[in-house]
Parts: structure tokens; sequence; C-alpha cells
């Protein structure tokens, strides 16, 4: 067997540890062991790479693994569980970055050398190359800017707000037509000369703007569908690079991570009853006039502060208990918290689950995320349409910080600009905790008519305080 055959049987090896690595990552049991196989997916690749490549020296390859391996380490470290989304926004930047940086390279090379001495060394046509680099290129640098802003909202240094302004989807038209019209020049001048540069760094430039302004007007609410765009985007970049360096592993590696979030991108999509155009361009959240609702259907009434010892007096005598996590149990890093209560209840003679809305947080399985950070056994973790005909039997669901997920507009009002969103029914359950640090609007800015129901009660202040505080009294009786 010859070196090239040893090293596509590697490469299949790897590939392999992918897919069943992927396929591990479902269940919270064989998560840990499907990362392990993954892992060890891409350090085969990566070696066989190296070596495959002839890499003539090793030095500069050397010193990127040891930067990668310090901030990937402190990352690890450093990095709180509630900034997860920040965090897998970055590396989604990163993916796409790396991407556009492997087409320019390639580009450079055929500026440099010429096309017969590229192609002497990768197999394929200069038509071929040229259109997968400004594959590459184009999506490359949409994911990374678009990132970087989805960063700034994620973080707080941006408003969570969309950015509206007058002609904005003309001026994003304007700048898809330039990309296009860029591009068709590059190829068909197989970037050659003067005209096949300029065409190149014409769309590089206008994939960066645009990268930034499709995320601009998208409002906070939908982040967990831009987060899993975003990371679908960089996989197909990932695979447009496989393309332009003909590396069947990065090729693959890309498929799978561009399919997978592309697939959970439209199940997102179906989760708010709304299409991918109008989450990416209706501007969703901008208007505040409607946020209120007020057709009909609406709900009418007032709040109703309950304390932590009614709470617990409630809690007590419960025996089927649901809590549905929203952002607010992230804000408060409120995990812990959460399940010593739902401990306290089970020993109380209390079933308990966790049910979680396909977008509750900021990105796709946040809640998923934070609850097993809190070794919340994920048997416990119902999802939406599993969890909803069961909420008429429930005697108390306990709504942590969740806003539009919960709010039962989306079913009954039709002015409201999420009516049609599926959501959890937590207002079928018999009694309603909710709990929320003050009577303002939610992220999105909605009025949630959850809370004005006879059924519903409200916890008011820190997430994470208001469940331990429940928790004491369930101390102290234990105490007494």
């Amino acid at each position: 067997m010859n070196a090239a055959a040893l090293i596509n049987l590697a490469y299949i090896g790897a590939s392999i540890l992918f897919i069943i690595g992927l396929k591990m990552l479902g269940r919270q049991s064989s998560a840990r062991r499907g990362n392990l196989l993954s892992s060890l997916g891409m350090l085969i690749a990566v070696v066989i790479t190296l070596f495959d490549r002839q890499v003539v020296s090793f030095q500069w390859i050397l010193v990127g693994l040891g930067i990668g391996t310090v901030i990937g380490f402190a990352c690890a470290k450093l990095i709180k569980m509630t900034s997860m989304p920040e965090m897998v926004a970055l590396l989604n930047g990163c993916g796409g970055l790396a991407s556009l940086l492997v087409g320019w390279a390639e580009y450079g090379k055929i500026q440099a050398y010429g096309w017969e001495h590229y192609l002497a060394s990768f197999a394929g046509n200069p038509l071929f190359t040229a259109t997968v680099i400004f594959l590459a290129v184009i999506i490359g640098g949409i994911t990374f800017t678009g990132s970087l802003y989805a960063f700034g909202k994620l973080s707080g240094r941006l408003s969570g707000k969309p950015v509206l302004f007058g002609g904005q989807q003309i001026v994003n038209g304007a700048l898809v037509l330039a990309l296009l019209g860029a591009g068709a020049l590059f190829v068909a001048t197989h970037g050659d000369g003067v005209n096949g540069a300029y065409a190149f760094y014409a769309f590089l430039a206008v994939a960066l703007i645009l990268g930034w302004t499709l995320v601009m007007p998208i409002g906070g609410g939908d982040m967990p569908v831009v987060i899993s765009m975003l990371n679908s985007l960089s996989g197909l970049a990932a695979c447009a690079a496989g393309f332009v360096i003909t590396n069947n592993v990065l090729i693959v590696a890309g498929c799978l991570v561009g399919t997978s979030g592309v697939i959970l991108t439209i199940i997102m999509c179906k989760a708010m009853n709304r299409s991918l155009a109008n989450v990416l361009f209706s501007g969703f959240g901008a208007d505040t006039s409607s946020a209120s609702g007020g057709g009909e259907g609406t709900i009418e009434g007032e709040l109703k502060p309950i304390s932590a010892e009614d709470s617990y007096a409630v809690l007590e005598a419960a025996r089927n208990v649901v809590i549905v996590p929203g952002y607010g149990m992230a804000v408060s890093q409120a995990q812990h918290a959460v399940r010593e209560l739902a401990d306290m209840l089970e020993e109380n003679g209390a079933e308990v689950k966790f049910a979680i809305h396909p977008v509750a947080g900021r990105m796709p399985g946040h809640m998923n995320v934070l609850l097993a950070e809190a070794s919340v056994p994920y048997e416990q973790l119902i999802e939406m349409d599993t969890i909803n005909p069961q909420m008429p039997a429930m005697d108390v669901a306990i709504v942590i910080g969740a806003n539009d997920v919960v709010n039962p507009a989306a079913a009954r009002d039709k002015a409201s600009p999420i009516y049609g969103m599926p959501i959890i029914n937590a207002h079928e359950a018999r009694t309603v905790i909710c709990l929320k640090r003050g009577k303002g609007a939610g992220f999105s800015g909605i009025e949630n008519q959850l809370f004005l129901l006879p059924n519903t009660r409200m916890l008011y202040g820190d997430a994470k305080g208001s469940l331990q505080a429940v928790a004491s009294e369930f101390k102290a009786v234990a105490e007494a």
C-alpha cells in the first residue's frame, strides 16, 4: 500500500470518528466520550495532513500550536458556562476567518507562481479552483464579521435591539449583487491580471461588510437562530476551503458541521413558527408599538407578587412540579440553586421535570448546557412537544427568567408580534410562580401576558437569591 492510500485510509478513519462522535453528542451519557472521539479524529487528521503536505518547516506550526493551546486552556478555565453563547459566537468567527485566510493564501500562491505551477501541486482546473476560492472567502468573511457582531450583542457590548435604517434591504441587496458581480469576474478571469486582483479584493471587502449588515437588523431574541446559522456557515466555509486545497477530511468535517447547522437552524425556525427569511430581514422586536399586543384575545389583569415563604407553602403541597428555565437563569447563574431546590422537592415527594423550549436562552441547547453543569439528570429535561400535554396535570410551574417561550399571547393575541409561535404551556399548570427581577418587559420588549393570569404569582428578585430563599424555607422546616 502506497503513502497516498495510507493517508486516505487515515482520513476515512478520522471521518468515521467525527460521525460517531457527533452521534454520541446527542445524549448526555455519551457526550463526553463523543467529544473525545471527535477530538481523536481531528488529531489524526491534523497529523496526517502535516506529513501529507510535505511541510518544510514545523517551526511556525509549533508556535501556532502553542499559542492555540494556551488560548484554549485559558478559555476552558476562565470562561463561565453562562458566557458560552459569546464563546460560541467567537469560535464561529474564528472558523470563518481561518477559511477566508486559506482561500486568500492559495490565491496569493497563484498570483506569485502562476496556474501551471500551482496545479502541479493541487488537482483541479482554474475554473473550479477560482470558484471554491471565491466561496471560501465570501462565506468565511460573512461568518467572521457576522459572528463578531453577534458576540457584541450577546456580551452586551452592543445593543440587543435590531438596528434598522431606511433602505437597509436595498443596501444589502446591492451588496449581494456587487458580491456576485465581483465573484463572476474573478471566476471568469481565473483571478489572473489586474481585473482578477481587483475582483478578489472587492468581494473580500463586500463579504466583510455584508456579514456585519446582515446581523444588524436581527434582534437579541433571535440570537439562537443566528448562532446556529453562523455555525453552519463556518462549516460550509471550511468545506469550500477543503475543496481549495483538495483535503478530503476537511471537506467531510465542513459538510458535517454545515449540514448539522442547517438542520438545527430549520428546527429552531420551526419552533418559532417563522421562516429564516423572516428572522434575518424582519427586524423582529424593533417595532415596540406592537410589542404589547392589545388585539382580540388579550389577557388583562394585574401582577400579583408572592413571597418566598408563600412560595414554599405552595411548593410543599405540590406533587408534580415543572421548571421552565430561561435566560434569566443564566444571567443570575441560578442553575445550581434550581438543582438544589429540585432535589428538595423530590425529597418532599414531588416529581420534578424541566421543560426545555428549543430557543430558550441565547444559543442552541443553552439551557441543556447550564443544567448539565449543575448535574441535573438528562432524563428530567423534557422537550416542548412532550411536556405540553402534561401541563394541565402539573400542580406548579416555576418559570425562571423565561419570557417569550411561555407567553400565552403567542396562542391568543393576533396583534402580538409572536402570534403563532409554539410555546411551553406553563399557563395550564394549576399555579405558576414566575421569577423575575422587576416588572418591565423581557429582553425582546414584549409584555408577557402570563404574568397577568389569575393563577400566576410573581416572585421578584434575582433568580438565584429567590430560589435560595425558598430552599431555605425547606431547610428550616426540616431542621425544626
